[in-house]
């Protein structure tokens, strides 16, 4: 197969990082919305987050196994019709049941699963698409990228406009977008037949996973930390922007999901803009990563300062979202473009699994600081991204653009 690749394909690839994004990120302009109906604490409602992503870490390299030996499509398409049965079992439960908690989180659980099995194969399904053309590849992968900002740009006008008619709506929403999702990629996506292999058994597949972390692990690790760290700043500075301004400045309901989109709206462009221009070149990936790192460490601490002054909050915080935008498929790149097509599922999944323990911990971590110790957590998070910064320089090595990642 050449690698072409119809327009309804990259839709449809497009689709999924888009709904799964959508079914986390819609609920965190209506948490509070949540606290009153449901009768919890904030820390339980940023459990709603939490219960989706810890889900999603512990069997996303599982799918990521399956993916290798089975095929992608073979896992994605039941992981999709979970994240549905989850989204109505929330809806539902929201909906009828007196104290719906627990039914939430259980429905959110099994939606965590969906997206396990769903959302990080597409990195891989992208590499096979295009073999060994690293520059369409790129290319792509800031268009998936894209297409995940873009859900966190729509996500809190969507999440405020369903919530203003049925508060328990955006549950049942995830569904039908899943739903959708589950028929393009049903009718679109044609995966390249290659030799069909016997399934890895799984001492060998244990085995092989560790050699590779072995070989690779110098520029693996950062980039996995990278990962954590971008998510985690993300997910807690919403979580946080969510409360200030609906408690600090009064803006709720639809409002407050355009305030919201205003930093992730830079995150989407910039996260497009990246895809098209790092053509591959690990030399001008590290130069993205470092230049993140720099305007991630250095907004994150001013956020708690500013917060009483809208205007700064939003400016601050649109320059946090350009930073993370630029990361994420630069990261995407490196992983799906430094690993042979063999193991590539398995290390993305894993990628992707440290990308969802940022989404988990962000939200309940602000929820138990943002209290008593908001500037100080800021402080920190700005800490840690010079700590990265450090290694990104010390351990990511490349030699000449257009090479593959090296190490020391």
């Amino acid at each position: 197969m050449e690698n072409k690749v119809s327009r309804w394909c990259l839709v449809s690839m497009a689709s999924i990082p888009l709904v799964m994004t959508l079914g986390n990120s819609m609920l965190i302009p209506v948490l509070p919305i949540f606290e009153k109906k449901v009768g919890i604490s904030s820390f339980q409602s940023s459990t709603i987050i939490t219960s989706y992503s810890l889900a999603a870490i512990f069997l996303i390299p599982v799918a990521g196994y399956l993916s290798d030996r089975y095929g992608r499509k073979v896992v994605i398409l039941p992981s999709l019709v979970l994240a549905l049965i989850g989204g109505i079992i929330a809806g539902f439960a929201s909906w009828k049941v007196d104290d719906p908690f627990f039914w939430i989180i259980i429905g959110r659980v099994l939606q965590g699963v969906g997206a396990a099995g769903a959302t990080p194969i597409i990195l891989p399904l992208v590499g096979d698409l295009y073999k060994d053309d690293d520059e369409k590849t790129s290319s792509c992968l800031g268009i998936i990228e894209t297409s995940n900002t873009f859900g966190k740009v729509l996500s809190p006008i969507l999440g405020s406009l369903f919530a203003a008619f049925l508060w328990f709506l955006p549950f049942f929403s995830i569904s039908f977008f899943s739903l959708i999702s589950i028929f393009l990629v049903f009718f679109f996506i044609k995966v390249p037949k290659g030799k069909q292999e016997k399934p890895q058994p799984l001492k060998q597949f244990v085995k092989k996973t560790k050699e590779i972390f072995h070989k690779e692990g110098q520029w693996l690790y950062p980039v996995f930390l990278l990962g954590v760290y971008a998510m985690l700043i993300l997910f807690a500075v919403l979580f946080f922007m969510s409360d200030v301004l609906e408690k600090g400045h009064g803006i709720d309901g639809v409002k407050k999901g355009f305030v919201l989109a205003i930093p992730l709206f830079t995150l989407c462009v910039a996260s497009f803009i990246t895809g098209k221009k790092i053509k591959g070149e690990t030399a001008v990936m590290k130069k993205v990563i470092t230049t993140a790192l720099i305007m991630i460490a250095g907004s994150v601490v001013f956020v708690g300062y500013v917060s009483e002054k809208l205007i700064m909050l939003l400016i601050v915080t649109s320059i946090l979202g350009t930073a993370i935008g630029a990361m994420l498929p630069t990261l995407d790149a490196l992983i799906t473009e430094g690993i042979e097509k063999e193991e590539r599922g398995t290390i993305t999944s894993f990628y992707s699994s440290s990308r969802f323990i940022g989404v988990a911990a962000g939200p309940p971590l602000m929820s138990l600081l943002m209290k008593d110790h908001l500037n100080i957590s800021y402080i920190v998070g700005g800490v840690f991204g010079v700590i990265l910064l450090l290694l990104v320089l010390k351990l990511i090595k490349t030699e000449k653009s257009g090479q593959k990642m090296q190490t020391e």
